[in-house]
């Protein structure tokens, strides 16, 4: 028996943004449609940590994988990340596992995929504007996701520390087509102009004030995922004409820009991708998307992975038997 292993490196070479949003778009339609078992997560704690599994299988693409992820505080004191993730996808049909691979980098695209997905069905056509809260890893594949879906021109960016703002704009320089990016000084201005708000911070609190909203824009919130938390305000809820989210179970249990303002969500993204409901009807609705990421994207990003993995001959073989 044969495993693949793969580097994070391999999954950014396997999973290229344009992929990963068609694989989302899979993803998200089978999960509203009933088509997939996901147990809630699992939560195992130990004295220094917690780890968490996150399994789907999705039966008419013969998807299964199991992604494992550990948060343990002091791990950087030993020259180790907070958080690590790896993905195991296995062969539905045998039980047998096919593919170890780095779930860190696998966790970024896909989740970035999925605000382009929303993005995509609930932004105005003609965006140009994106107003980004953070300067991380999830801001960068955000950013990269709505650039696959619009014609981005300009992104208003501001983040905990300046340092942090400028090191992301100057990769974005490098980007081909780069949008320009202006640092600004306060949350207003990041969202005063802008068609596209992303929020993709470790705030605990709002990072701007809803008033400061324009008609038509899309808001995408993906950093937070416990009930205490929000990086968006009430003011925010209140104004938008559609509240979207991944899931309606895991974001009502987990999401608080939701839950803390008892808000009313409209669809699922994944019902707007079978034509269940409708994605934007206006170019004057504001529109908010929420994602606190389900297991089905790992396992749809995780078997897109290894197919492109297997077929330019990515990674190591390891005989385990």
């Amino acid at each position: 028996m044969n495993i693949r292993i793969l580097s994070a490196a391999d999954v950014r070479t396997a999973l290229p943004m344009p992929k990963a949003i068609d694989a989302m778009r899979h993803a998200y339609g089978q999960l509203s449609a009933g088509k997939v078992t996901a147990p809630p997560r699992q939560h195992i704690s130990t004295d220094k940590g917690v780890t968490l599994l996150m399994p789907a299988h999705l039966p008419e693409r013969s998807e299964f994988g199991i992604k494992v992820v550990s948060v343990y505080d002091e791990n950087p004191n030993l020259d180790l990340p907070r958080i690590t993730a790896t993905v195991l996808v296995l062969d539905p049909g045998t039980g047998l596992p096919r593919a170890i691979m780095d779930g860190s980098s696998l966790t970024a695209i896909r989740t970035g995929a999925g605000g382009g997905v929303a993005a995509d069905f609930l932004a105005r056509k003609d965006a140009k504007t994106v107003g980004l809260f953070g300067a991380g890893v999830q801001a960068r594949a955000q950013l990269k996701a709505v650039r696959a879906v619009r014609d981005i021109k300009r992104v208003n960016l501001i983040s905990r520390t300046e340092a942090s703002a400028r090191q992301l704009a100057t990769d974005i320089s490098t980007w081909a087509d780069a949008p320009e990016v202006n640092l600004v000084p306060n949350p207003q201005q990041v969202v005063a102009d802008a068609d596209i708000v992303i929020c993709a911070t470790t705030s605990a609190t709002p990072l701007f004030d809803g008033n400061a909203l324009r008609s038509g824009t899309h808001i995408t919130a993906v950093g937070t995922f416990v009930p205490e938390k929000r990086e968006v305000d009430t003011t925010t809820i209140r104004k938008a004409d559609r509240i979207v989210v991944d899931s309606r179970d895991a974001c009502l249990e987990e999401a608080g820009d939701l839950i803390i303002p008892n808000a009313k969500i409209d669809a699922e993204i994944g019902e707007i991708v079978n034509g269940d409901k409708p994605g934007r009807q206006s170019n004057d609705e504001i529109t908010f998307f929420k994602s606190v990421g389900v297991a089905v994207q790992d396992a749809v990003a995780g078997s897109v992975v290894l197919s492109e993995a297997e077929a330019k001959g990515l990674g190591t073989l390891v005989e385990m038997a």
